[in-house]
């Protein structure tokens, strides 16, 4: 009974095992289609291999608008006082030198009287100073007198070009003090052509000299500023091009490289700054872009962009393959005239490829690696190959 039972087994697992081997057999064929050599003249095939192409890449990047610093002022009041008027509305277009508001304060009448009396007070020291050196020279005054007289020439000297900087600082209108006309307030003007972005007072408010009026920006020049991840930074260099879109646009605009940053954020991003090629004074700081960087050429391997096919969402190429020689399961020794009718056709294998950049006809393969140097790949016909290969399988067969 017991021999009995082991041969029961062995005879189960003998029947099994060419039903493996069947298996086994459909799965290394599915991705190989064989054609007869007039086949091949019909279809139009023609073979290639993988080429050393100089392509451009391309860096996805994001960013927003930006303006240098030098496009972007903050409005304060020197000296602080109460807003007396300004017509200043967010989006407001103000021109340079535009009078934009005025602060009142009892401290610039204080500054302009201290100004006046320094400056009659300086005329009659270096009157009485240039005398004295008359003097000096007849031998009439001591030296002592000379001494003090240049003293209190140069300390009055020092307080009236004081006092003189302070006004125009305060931009009061230096020759009409000196006629004896004082005010107790001062006009804030415009330094930059731009639109207001910020109104921080109202009228009557004090303000601070520390405190921000209002903010101006100068639109014209703005530059977009690109955050570029630590491992693309290599690639860019000043002088590139980019091309970037804003969020609500599909218009492509074009810009250039003309910054790249020293210093990686914690994130392990770099700021790269680009100056617009075309200013349009319509966009406004902060809005996000969408840009793409090409980071210049390289040698890299490449074949035709026909010989790549697109199947089931994956990159594949056909290759010209003789592994099929003999059919898999094939004992040495057996003579079939299946293998006389492989002897007869060719035999193409479909190989996944992983794809970089496209230009000029040519797409980079970044897995060149699967692909032999020397191996011929079908750079023509791919697609009547992929639907030979989909029509056997279709009609329940193998494609070979």
């Amino acid at each position: 009974m017991f021999f009995g039972l082991i041969f029961i087994v062995a005879a189960c697992n003998n029947e099994t095992e060419p039903v493996q081997n069947e298996e086994l057999h459909d799965d290394e064929e599915v991705n190989v289609v064989e054609l007869t050599d007039a086949q091949i003249e019909n279809a139009g095939l023609s073979f290639g291999t993988v080429e050393k192409k100089q392509i451009s890449g391309t860096i996805k990047v994001n960013g927003v608008l930006d303006v240098p610093p030098q496009q972007l002022v903050s409005i304060s009041a020197p000296l602080g006082g109460f807003l007396s008027s300004t017509e200043l509305l967010e989006g407001s277009r103000v021109k340079k030198g535009q009078a934009i508001a005025k602060i009142e304060n009892l401290d610039f009448i204080q500054i302009q009287q201290d100004y006046l009396e320094a400056r009659s007070s300086f005329q009659f020291a270096k009157s009485d100073y240039e005398r004295q050196q008359e003097l000096d020279k007849e031998n009439v005054n001591s030296q002592k007198t000379l001494q003090q007289a240049k003293s209190n020439y140069l300390t009055w000297q020092a307080k009236f070009n004081g006092l003189h900087e302070k006004l125009k600082f305060l931009n009061l209108n230096v020759a009409s003090i000196e006629q004896g006309n004082i005010s107790s307030s001062i006009v804030l003007n415009s330094p930059i052509n731009g639109y207001v972005t910020e109104v921080n007072v109202n009228i009557g408010k004090y303000v601070n000299p520390t405190d921000v009026l209002f903010e101006i920006v100068d639109t014209e020049h703005l530059h977009a500023e690109l955050i570029v991840f630590e491992k693309d930074v290599p690639k860019l260099k000043i002088g590139q091009k980019v091309r970037f879109t804003l969020a609500n646009e599909t218009e492509e605009r074009m810009a250039t490289v003309y910054l790249i940053g020293r210093e990686i954020n914690e994130d392990r991003t770099v700021q790269i700054h680009c100056h617009i090629d075309k200013e349009d004074s319509e966009l406004l700081p902060g809005m996000y872009l969408n840009a793409l960087v090409e980071a210049g050429g390289a040698l890299v391997p490449a074949l035709p962009v026909e010989a790549i096919i697109d199947y089931q969402g994956k990159k594949y190429v056909f290759l010209l393959s003789d592994k099929h020689a003999q059919g898999p399961g094939e004992k040495k020794g057996h003579v079939s005239t299946e293998k006389k009718h492989d002897e007869e056709g060719k035999h193409f294998e479909m190989v996944p490829v992983e794809i970089g950049n496209s230009e000029l006809g040519y797409t980079e393969i970044t897995s060149s690696d699967v692909i032999n140097k020397n191996a011929k790949v079908v750079i023509k016909g791919a697609y009547a190959l992929l639907s030979k290969m989909k029509n056997s399988d279709d009609e329940g067969g193998h494609a070979h």
